[in-house]
């Protein structure tokens, strides 16, 4: 079951938005344009993108993923999505 998880931060509702971690699809990443990278101090790599989240879930609804859940996590915004 493909999930993914997408957020930002709530001063940065126009981007940019993590669309992805180390282990996400490659090709899914590349047709967000997201590039990937690793902030200082932390031991993992994400993926980010310069679109606000409107625009990431527009594209991902274009590619069969659906909102299942979402959430205000301190000043995080965070989205759930699924595709069948």
């Amino acid at each position: 079951m493909p999930y993914l998880l997408i957020s930002t931060q709530t001063r940065m509702e126009v981007g940019p938005t993590m669309v992805g971690d180390e282990q996400s699809d490659p090709q899914l990443m590349l047709c967000l344009g997201a590039i990937k990278r690793n902030t200082l101090g932390n031991h993992f790599w994400e993926y980010y993108v310069n679109d606000p989240p409107r625009v990431v879930l527009d594209k991902l609804e274009g590619q069969g993923f659906r909102v299942v859940g979402m959430t205000g996590v301190g000043q995080t915004l965070v989205w759930c999505l699924h595709k069948e």
